[in-house]
């Protein structure tokens, strides 16, 4: 048996990687390409999503494939054909250097490259190479798991001192924009924790600091201090759960946001022919190309509005 190939009373993980690997050393997949993720693999071969990230993981550790943010599993930049089996060191143990901080790296990657939804305790133990129960000895569960995982990504920026970041809008912009980009980076982050239910992580409180300290001071009352707060933090969150969403709606459709668009084409056609709507007639009519959805310039639009309407309520408490 060679390392393309599999035999029957392999475990099905194995199994799954090997007719990956066919694909990759027959040319069907090429280097860049993405490989099937795990909702497909668990999908197409009958097995749990554990399994699937297993397999994957087996490949990743032959230098077949590797993770990118937010496009998934692809093929290497090259594949050798029969990439050789590296043997563990003398007396090394897959578990030896297993630590909190290891498991919190691998459940970031994956979340990074297939979505919070796909992120499990044994698909993290898979992707380390370890026993599937190994990982709970440094982490109750799931939820505790995205609770250290969401603090590390918040953690990812910091701020200069106080003194030096000029006035209370400069502030509030710095705080804003290091928030969209961290969303950007981890897109999963918008999608773990409620307005109502907020994360209660110290790396996610530095960022409330930031921004409270900068409107503190301005003549605002506890509640109008916080208030003005969760709106400019609501307002980022709502615009970055749609990075995450899109994500997932690409991955379940297999359509592009734009194929998608062109597939409702008709139902869009119907609504503007039917004379009900002529101010969204007017307006669709007026892009040659379409609208474009850009959820940066969104951003930015957004904040200059906030910041605009904010300013006599700050600026007017402390005249």
């Amino acid at each position: 048996m060679t390392k393309a190939t599999a035999a029957v009373g392999d475990p099905p993980y194995l199994r799954i990687a090997a007719a990956i690997r066919r694909r990759i050393t027959d040319g069907d997949l090429a280097p860049g390409d993405r490989v099937p993720s795990t909702r497909r693999i668990a999908a197409e071969w009958g097995v749990a999503l554990a399994t699937a990230t297993r397999a994957l993981a087996a490949l990743r550790q032959e230098g077949l494939v590797e993770a990118r943010p937010r496009i998934g599993t692809v093929v290497a930049g090259s594949a050798p054909a029969a990439p050789p089996r590296r043997p563990p060191a003398p007396g090394a143990h897959p578990e030896q250097g297993l630590s909190l901080e290891r498991i919190v790296r691998a459940g970031v990657e994956i979340a990074d490259a297939e979505g919070i939804s796909a992120l499990t305790m044994r698909g993290v133990a898979a992707r380390l190479g370890v026993g599937a129960m190994s990982t709970y000895r440094y982490v109750p569960g799931k939820e505790d798991l995205v609770l250290h995982m969401a603090d590390a990504a918040f953690g990812e920026a910091a701020y200069p001192a106080p003194d030096t970041a000029g006035d209370w809008r400069s502030r509030v912009e710095l705080g804003a924009r290091t928030l969209w980009g961290l969303y950007r980076r981890h897109p999963w982050l918008a999608q773990v924790g409620s307005l109502t239910r907020p994360l209660l992580v110290p790396n996610l409180m530095v960022h409330g600091e930031w921004v409270l300290g900068a409107f503190d001071g301005h003549g605002l009352d506890a509640t109008a201090l916080f208030d003005v707060h969760v709106l400019l933090y609501s307002h980022i969150q709502g615009l970055a759960v749609h990075l995450e969403r899109e994500a997932q709606a690409e991955a379940a459709t297999g359509q592009s946001e734009d194929q998608w668009m062109d597939s409702r084409a008709p139902a869009l056609r119907h609504l503007a022919e039917s004379g009900r709507f002529p101010t969204f007639t007017k307006v669709v009519a007026a892009f040659e190309d379409g609208y474009d959805l850009r959820l940066d310039a969104l951003f930015e639009l957004s904040l200059r509005t906030l910041l605009d309407g904010l300013t006599p309520l700050v600026e007017g408490r402390n005249s």
